[in-house]
């Protein structure tokens, strides 16, 4: 039986002449009113960065955990453990099986999703359909119908979704993208981004992968709408290694960066990109590359004389270098390692001079608070998930837009799914903006 709060609700709507169906109306929310969240998928990254980054704004916010939807028997009751142990729950907890289960229910109002890479459009296709809103990790889809399938269902929801690229919710990078878009910095020229370990461990799970037993999931849930192949403890709990479970380096640490791009230009995807790479170190039977190069052109699509180059490279045997982002313009740089803004590079004075041109010299500045933003490439209760996490609960309140809505993984997507299609056909990649699809040539 409905209780009185949701009855007087439902009443004022249909006077209005709105009404929701089952599967629409989860629950319209008042100002004091708890929001419900279930997890789906009790993983490393949820554990280890966004229960964090949710405990940390929960009480200010009136957010709580209620229930856990994951295939494997024993992450459910880790997820009970953990989450009472963090006082993260409210009242009792469920243990649903599967996404099925979960999204039946009446007492969620939303869902953080993360689950296996190639899951997250089609799982958050089902939160939004349901009547979720939806904090949903990246990437957001490593195939680009499962992509179009999520932008389209979440902007026909209507519903609040907010795409893990939590850089959208830093400081240092909100004040780098102001001073691009004002002008000062110049026309974009190149962008350089790496991200360097040396973990042989990196994305291995060998310990869980000897204990899973099959009859302790659902495999063929798991697969999802990837070909049907025997079981693999290793595909299941090692995923990022194997595609076409994960692209491996450019869905999970490419998309954060290439999203800044995407961010700083205005510019909603590449227009080409060529890559390469390879299994130079941990031949350990994996199929996606541990040292990675791509090569982006990005400028208007109605203008090939505008536009700057992006490289991009990653490598997980030798750490050197770390994680750094420049952007570069004919005036200096911008470093979003340091969060210094500075000359270097810039056009000096004599070089000028010769050409009959005047230099072209940014001024040294600091990008304010940014110096507490820190990129790292180890996950983390890290202030900028903390941010990206209290913007979503805010945007869950307020009905706005959150700062990396679906068009954001959307577009990370393709440029994802373009370099990824580059390193495995060893051919140039283009984007066809009438198509909307991506062009092998």
């Amino acid at each position: 039986m409905e209780n009185r709060r949701e009855f007087i609700k439902k009443s004022a709507l249909a006077g209005l002449g709105m009404s929701f169906t089952a599967g629409s109306y989860a629950r319209i929310l008042g100002s004091n009113d708890r929001v419900r969240v279930g997890i789906i998928g009790f993983s490393d990254r949820f554990r280890q960065s966004l229960a964090p980054a949710f405990g940390e704004h929960m009480k200010d916010h009136n957010f709580a955990f209620v229930g856990v939807s994951d295939i494997w028997n024993r992450r459910r009751d880790e997820a009970e453990q953990f989450l009472k142990g963090k006082n993260m729950i409210d009242g009792s907890f469920f243990k649903a099986r599967n996404n099925d289960e979960l999204l039946d229910r009446k007492d969620v109002d939303a869902v953080i999703i993360s689950t296996a890479d190639f899951q997250h459009a089609l799982h958050c296709v089902a939160a939004v359909e349901s009547g979720r809103d939806a904090y949903v990790e990246k990437p957001f889809a490593e195939a680009l119908d499962d992509a179009r399938k999520a932008l389209k269902a979440v902007e026909s929801s209507k519903k609040i979704v907010q795409i893990g690229s939590q850089r959208r919710s830093a400081p240092n990078y909100h004040q780098a993208n102001n001073f691009i878009k004002s002008g000062k910095f110049g026309d974009i020229t190149m962008v350089e981004m790496t991200w360097n370990v040396n973990q042989p461990g990196r994305w291995r799970r060998a310990k869980l992968v000897s204990e899973i037993k099959k009859e302790d999931t659902d495999w063929n849930r798991f697969l999802l709408n990837r070909p049907k192949v025997e079981w693999d403890p290793r595909k299941y709990l090692e995923f990022r290694l194997f595609y076409p479970y994960s692209s491996g380096i450019p869905g999970q640490w490419m998309s954060h960066q290439i999203d800044t791009v995407h961010w700083f230009s205005g510019l909603d995807h590449p227009r080409s990109v060529v890559a390469n790479g390879g299994i130079y170190s941990w031949k350990d039977g994996r199929t996606n590359a541990d040292t990675f190069t791509a090569v982006f052109d990005y400028g208007p699509d109605n203008d090939k004389t505008k536009g700057f180059q992006v490289l991009y490279s990653s490598r997980m045997n030798n750490e050197a270098g770390g994680v750094k982002e420049y952007y570069y313009s004919n005036g200096g740089m911008i470093n979003l390692d340091t969060n210094k803004i500075s000359p270097e590079g810039g056009l000096e004075e004599k070089f000028a001079k010769d050409m009959g041109m005047k230099a072209n010299m940014l001024p040294t500045m600091s990008l304010g608070e940014a110096a507490k933003m820190e990129t790292s490439a180890n996950t983390g209760g890290d202030p900028m998930t903390s941010l990206h996490m209290k913007n979503w609960m805010e945007c869950v309140r307020s009905r706005k837009e959150p700062n990396a809505p679906a068009r954001v993984g959307f577009n990370h997507s393709v440029a994802n799914i373009m370099a990824t299609t580059a390193l495995h056909t060893g051919k140039r990649v283009t984007w066809d903006s009438t198509k909307q699809d991506v062009i092998v040539s």
